[in-house]
């Protein structure tokens, strides 16, 4: 730097830095692993965060279903109802009755996460064979995903995969079940 500095400023400079010594060392400090984030302590009177119970009763089910959870891509419910998510795996309640059909659903979703699948087909039928003026096993279905914390989203299948009496299943990816992993 070859501009020369008023004798002002020099004095000014030299007054600012009256007390300050020189470092040590003239090295940057070597890399440190960072601790581990301290949680933030929960005040004594707040519960665990529970999920929220659900009624069946508040279900609608209509003929088209449709449900995803928020801060799922509206593309990829958008590719699930057209169908371009591929069914890796698929489970037919046809025929079944209710209490027996939710322990083959239970059954079938151990599997899946076991297979490390991301998206299912049931098959529930369309109630045809149904007494009631609703099909009984598509409300169950459509009550029973709501409630799982791995389903991120379901939607009735495409004609070909069995229309309004087959819905495909978005599940949670495994690996982002919740709990962080160190980078290394």
């Amino acid at each position: 730097m070859n501009k020369q500095l008023h004798e002002s400023d020099s004095e000014m400079f030299r007054t600012a830095m009256g007390d300050v010594e020189p470092l040590a060392a003239n090295r940057a400090e070597p890399y440190r692993e960072r601790p581990p984030p301290i949680p933030r302590p929960q005040p004594a009177d707040a519960e665990p965060e529970q999920p929220e119970l659900l009624a069946e009763s508040q279900v609608e089910t209509h003929d088209y279903l449709l449900f995803a959870r928020p801060g799922v891509q509206k593309r990829v419910v958008a590719e699930l109802q057209r169908g371009r998510i591929e069914p890796e795996l698929e489970v037919d309640l046809h025929g079944l009755r209710a209490a027996h059909a939710r322990i083959v659903l239970t059954e079938f979703f151990a599997d899946c996460r076991q297979r490390r699948v991301r998206c299912a087909r049931i098959i529930h039928g369309k109630g045809r064979g149904s007494d009631s003026p609703q099909p009984v096993l598509k409300c169950k279905v459509n009550y029973w995903l709501r409630l799982r914390q791995d389903v991120l989203a379901f939607c009735s299948a495409t004609r070909r995969d069995g229309g309004t009496g087959a819905v495909y299943v978005l599940l949670r990816n495994p690996d982002k079940d919740g709990t962080r992993r160190a980078r290394r």
